[in-house]
């Protein structure tokens, strides 16, 4: 199977299926001299395991991170890291029924297509828990962004019909509700939907947004690998993921230049600064030195207990009722995943940039 890998310098490779022994990663081309600890990547999967809330899958896992390689006495040594997280609480025989099935919304038919086979327990490689291989390894990302002042930071944006209101933004409230809506107030309403939602058998979708802060101009490429090309091609890569925007996004196809434009001005110590930000951080590619806005929209969960028709492997016309634990939404867990992707991706251009200009290639070697 090809596009397991991601990254140009700094690399991960993901592997595991959701009913096999356990799912990990590789990441490669990590500086030495890193701290990192298991704790470091436990925080962010603990934020992405499953169990946690009445709107999540009852699945029980402890999604304990062990770090095999690429680490010593806390610190990374520049060689492959690699991340374990074994399988606990996998109940295969829920997916008996559905062995030869393709389930609606799912990639069922497609793999089939493609492979001549699937592993219908869970989706395989194609279930939800292959993310805990890209949160482990964005976990490094984000340290590595850490240590150069670069925070990233995402959160629930809607859910269904409901919308966070900016005036009531709060991020440090995300955690406080099990949606993670940096809204309190919004989270109540979105709360109520989704347990209608779930009273009827169905399932909702919504928009992860998130937030980069702190990143220089000067990152990213001009041509084919685009900083929000990549963060795009990051967040698209994530399983339920059916558009994403950069920025205004959508809403600038409907507005005027004179408005879209961000104008440039003198900002503290002289630098260049803008005095909007529609363009969400990036310009011709490359980051401007703004925050960059990303935004992720995720459809309904396909997995719904109401009765659906669906055609057999045979071709024949068939009715099922998906078995099985599933979340009602995956926003609320997926949320992390794209803040994640979206860390290890720009740490990986971050370096990929740091040789495109010969004076800051001699001051490295002249120091």
């Amino acid at each position: 199977m090809a596009g397991s890998s991601w990254g140009t310098l700094l690399t991960m490779t993901t592997w595991g299926e959701s009913h096999g022994k356990g799912l990990g990663v590789v990441v490669d081309g990590c500086p030495a001299g890193l701290p990192l600890c298991e704790e470091d990547i436990q925080k962010y999967l603990d934020r992405r395991k499953p169990g946690q809330s009445r709107f999540t899958t009852k699945r029980q896992e402890g999604d304990q991170a062990e770090i095999l390689s690429g680490v010593f006495e806390g610190k990374t040594t520049g060689t492959p890291i690699s991340i374990l997280v074994r399988n606990m609480d996998q109940r295969s025989h829920d997916y008996n029924n559905i062995k030869d099935l393709y389930r609606p919304g799912h990639g069922d038919y497609t793999f089939d297509a493609k492979y001549g086979f699937r592993d219908y327990r869970g989706g395989g490689r194609s279930s939800g828990r292959e993310t805990i291989g890209r949160v482990a390894a964005g976990a490094i990302g984000a340290r590595l962004l850490e240590c150069l002042g670069v925070t990233v930071a995402a959160y629930t944006r809607s859910i269904g019909p409901v919308e966070i209101n900016m005036d009531h933004f709060n991020l440090e409230r995300r955690f406080s509700n099990s949606l993670c809506m940096p809204d309190p107030q919004a989270a109540i309403r979105a709360q109520e939907y989704v347990e209608k939602v779930m009273a009827q058998g169905d399932s909702a979708g919504g928009v992860a947004e998130c937030v980069i802060s702190g990143l220089p101009a000067g990152v990213g490429e001009p041509v084919f690998e685009k900083l929000d090309a990549r963060l795009a091609h990051g967040a698209m890569s994530i399983g339920a993921v059916k558009g994403v925007e950069i920025g205004d996004g959508f809403l600038a196809a409907g507005s005027l230049g004179s408005v879209n434009n961000d104008s440039f001005v003198t900002g503290e110590n002289g630098r260049v600064d803008k005095a909007s930000n529609h363009a969400g951080g990036i310009l011709g590619g490359i980051s401007d030195g703004s925050q960059i806005v990303v935004r992720a929209a995720f459809k309904p969960t396909p997995s719904i207990s109401r009765p659906q028709k669906t055609v057999n492997r045979d071709g024949q016309e068939v009715e099922t009722v998906i078995k099985g634990r599933h979340d009602p939404l995956v926003v609320p867990r997926a949320v992390v995943v794209l803040e994640t992707m979206a860390a290890f991706t720009v740490a990986d251009m971050l370096l990929v940039g740091m040789s495109s200009r010969l004076d800051r290639i001699q001051r490295f070697f002249n120091t």
